[in-house]
């Protein structure tokens, strides 16, 4: 096995110490600047720093415009049945993510990934997101996963991404509105209001009235009168 795809507890030491500090400190680029070389510095140590990556993605973008377009790693063989390529911007940006995303503490980078597939890889976007949110126990990857599938026109996916997740009572009560969201656009308003009702076992459930209420308003307005449901504005 290659010792850069060895776990590390299966290096020798003296091995497993070089490792060690050369992943430390992300190797240099030709090219790079120094606020690049800056922002990959903080991504090493921490690749869910959103602000650091979508600077350093804009520098990326920015860099690759006037390029031509590069080798689709979303693009099979058949062309008949290939997605829409990405541009050379996201694929500057799908670069980066790959990269980030090969420590296990990262989940940033597997969102970015999941989004820019989502449109045209969805097995392979879900199975991206799904490993965003199992590396997030605080729940914020859920709720931005859920958001890029309801962004996707996928509500049904989404409600099903968080149902495996959702951890009611650990988790930051923006999955419980993503979920609220996404059950409605799904034209499924009872299990809307499960949803809702689920806050009251978050163990902030005091301080979330404004949000309820929120979620409340937007069930409301979802659902007519003789119970026929609407499309969310």
């Amino acid at each position: 096995m290659p010792v850069s795809h060895m776990p590390l507890s299966r290096l020798p030491l003296s091995k497993r110490r070089l490792t060690r500090r050369q992943s430390a400190a992300p190797a240099r680029r030709p090219g790079q600047t120094a606020r690049e070389r800056r922002l990959r510095s903080t991504l090493a140590h921490d690749p869910n720093n959103q602000a650091a990556f979508d600077e350093l993605a804009d520098i990326l973008r920015a860099r690759t415009a006037d390029e031509a377009q590069a080798d689709n790693p979303l693009t099979a063989d058949d062309p008949v049945h290939s997605p829409a390529p990405l541009d050379s911007g996201d694929l500057a940006v799908w670069s980066l993510a790959e990269e980030m995303a090969g420590s296990p503490r990262a989940w940033y980078p597997l969102l970015e990934l999941g989004r820019l597939s989502v449109m045209s890889d969805i097995d392979g976007a879900l199975r991206r997101l799904s490993t965003a949110a199992q590396r997030d126990p605080d729940g914020n990857a859920l709720a931005a996963a859920i958001e890029t599938l309801r962004w996707a026109g996928r509500p049904s996916d989404a409600l099903s991404l968080g149902t495996g997740h959702w951890r009611v009572r650990e988790q930051t009560p923006k999955v419980a509105a993503q979920m609220v969201f996404a059950a409605l656009e799904a034209g499924r308003p009872m299990d809307a209001k499960q949803h809702l009702a689920a806050l009251d076992l978050h163990p902030k459930s005091a301080t979330l009235d404004a949000l309820r209420d929120e979620l409340l308003q937007a069930v409301r307005a979802f659902t007519s009168q003789d119970g026929a449901p609407r499309t969310l504005s």
